[in-house]
């Protein structure tokens, strides 16, 4: 058989297991603890049910729902070998997949939420998967190899690509059993899929050479269509393209990228949408502190801490409206007393980590549209997460003219903890 090596080439993943595993559909968790045990054994990650706390209100983490390895042979080469050309040779191979690593909608990996959520992919599998945005397309294609006997061979190189499904946890009221409520960590609404993928291999197969089912080995010797005339043909030395081979080449070009994608232009509409807001206004305060949310003025900046005055002209006034609430959550809109529009994230920058919040006209739109996690009852505090982004609003310090912007995990210092205050 021949042998395989590692490209050496690429970053190191946050897990450094050894395990492999087959091109299986693996459900890592659905609903509960019980149902999902290699999820529950990452270390230090809550789970649905496990109880959180006030400043947890403004943070979220990845909660994996499902994962799927595969096989994938990102660069191939059929190569015959004559008697009198055998020895170390380096080819050229042809992009048969390119697989790019991401997480959610930016079609790339912002922020720590993305990592954490691969770093609990890596560990649940036990694989060492890509923690950062990376391209196989990126890597040589070239591969060196020496060739002791002659034949017909297929040079490769592959991965594991690793897809599946994701939501959040976020921290919320729960009412129990007996009537009480406390803080527990809750499966969130927002979801998402991902792509990562294992070190690359390269290496040198024949069709005569055994190998094991489901391996990245076995996906190239597939490509050599064995049996074909064209496989069992003495050629010249040099390259054979196999009818499989010449498909697969032809369909990675027609390849494009799914998912969704945000918009990079600008969200002003041309009307605005109305609104049913509840007649309750509030401040978003900082809890204990005189700062609060305050609408801009201008329409090219954004939300910022201000302290509550005279001068204030309502900008630091809210109400919610169009309001939803499914498994004790909030869905709302934001609209500012002082400018009329709506809270939301810009679109141009809305698959940036710490994009700052500011108001637009009122749309139906995801942008404007926020997740409320609430305290027990008796206490306003609150956390608030962009229902497109799936990213938790915070500041990065407290100081006044500080920006309101989105954290893809939240702040974990707990500075994205804010207080719901009626006026």
């Amino acid at each position: 058989m021949s042998h395989l090596r590692s490209s050496g080439r690429w970053v190191r993943g946050l897990v450094a297991l050894t395990a492999t595993a087959a091109s299986t559909l693996a459900v890592v968790g659905t609903a509960g603890a019980a149902e999902h045990p290699k999820a529950a054994t990452t270390a230090g990650l809550p789970k649905p049910g496990d109880a959180c706390g006030v400043a947890d209100l403004g943070t979220r983490h990845p909660y994996i729902k499902s994962t799927e390895v595969s096989p994938t042979i990102t660069h191939f080469k059929g190569w015959y070998v004559t008697q009198g050309s055998t020895g170390t040779q380096t080819i050229s191979t042809s992009t048969q997949t390119t697989i790019s690593v991401s997480v959610g909608l930016n079609g790339t990996v912002q922020g720590s939420f993305g990592v954490e959520a691969l770093g609990t992919v890596g560990a649940s599998l036990g694989l060492n998967v890509q923690l950062t945005y990376s391209s196989t397309s990126s890597v040589s294609n070239s591969v060196t190899w020496n060739f002791a006997q002659p034949g017909y061979y297929g040079l490769y190189k592959g991965t594991k690509k690793v897809t599946g499904t994701y939501s959040s946890l976020n921290c919320n009221r729960v009412q129990q059993g007996d009537g009480s409520w406390a803080l527990k960590w809750i499966e969130g609404a927002d979801t998402g899929s991902y792509t990562t993928y294992t070190d690359l291999e390269e290496g040198a197969v024949r069709c005569e050479d055994k190998v094991p089912a489901n391996s990245i080995m076995r996906k190239a010797q597939d490509l050599l269509d064995c049996g074909s005339a064209i496989a069992t043909a003495k050629h010249p030395a040099g390259p054979v393209t196999s009818a499989k081979a010449a498909l697969a080449a032809r369909e990675a070009g027609k390849a494009t990228t799914a998912g969704k994608s945000v918009a990079t232009g600008s969200l002003a509409p041309a009307s605005q949408t109305a609104l049913n807001c509840q007649p309750a206004v509030y401040r978003i305060d900082v809890p204990g502190k005189p700062l609060n949310w305050s609408a801009p003025l201008l329409a090219n900046d954004g939300i910022r801490l201000r302290e509550s005055n005279f001068f204030s002209a309502h900008l630091d006034n809210w109400r919610l409206c169009n309001v939803t609430e499914s498994n004790g959550v909030i869905e709302a809109s934001l609209w500012n007393w002082g400018n009329g529009g709506c809270a939301t994230v810009p679109a141009n920058i809305a698959n940036q980590e710490q994009a700052y919040l500011t108001t637009a006209t009122c749309v139906e739109d995801d942008l404007q549209r926020f997740y409320i996690y609430r305290d027990v009852p008796g206490s306003s505090k609150i956390g608030v997460q962009n229902k497109y982004t799936g990213s938790m609003m915070g500041h990065d310090r407290y100081a006044d003219g500080e920006l309101i912007r989105q954290y893809s995990s939240g702040r974990q210092d707990g500075t994205g903890t804010y207080t719901l205050t009626g006026v």
